[in-house]
C-alpha cells in the first residue's frame, strides 16, 4: 500500500475485528490451558517411565499420533502439514522434558 492513501475504518469495521480478536483471545487462552494440562500429564509420563527404566522417545507412538492428528485436521478442515509440524514440535518438546527427567530426576 505505499503511495496510496491510507483507507479509513469504519466503526462497524471496528466492532466487528473487535469480536473476532476477543474470540481470538479466547481461543488463544483455551489453547494455553490445555498445553499446561498436556505437559502436566506428560510429565508423570516422564517420571513413570524414568521409575521403570522405560526410554524418554516412543517412535511407534509418536508415529501414530502423527497420523491419527493429520486425519483430524483433514476432518476439521484444518492443513494436515500444519498439524504435523504442530505435534512434532510438541513431542520434540516432552521427550526433552522426559530426557532432563531422566537425567536429573526432575524437569
Amino acid at each position: 500500500m505505499s503511495g496510496e492513501a491510507k483507507k479509513e475504518i469504519t466503526e462497524e469495521q471496528k466492532q466487528q475485528l473487535r469480536e473476532y480478536r476477543e474470540s481470538i483471545d479466547n481461543i488463544d487462552a483455551s489453547l494455553v490451558f490445555m498445553l499446561a494440562e498436556r505437559f502436566k500429564i506428560t510429565k508423570a509420563v516422564g517420571f513413570y517411565k524414568r521409575e521403570h527404566d522405560l526410554p524418554p522417545a516412543d517412535p511407534s507412538r509418536e508415529k501414530l499420533q502423527v497420523e491419527r492428528l493429520r486425519d483430524l485436521a483433514k476432518s476439521a478442515n484444518l492443513d494436515p502439514e500444519f498439524s504435523e509440524k504442530f505435534l512434532n514440535f510438541i513431542i520434540r518438546e516432552v521427550i526433552q522434558h522426559h530426557e532432563r527427567i531422566r537425567e536429573r530426576g526432575e524437569l
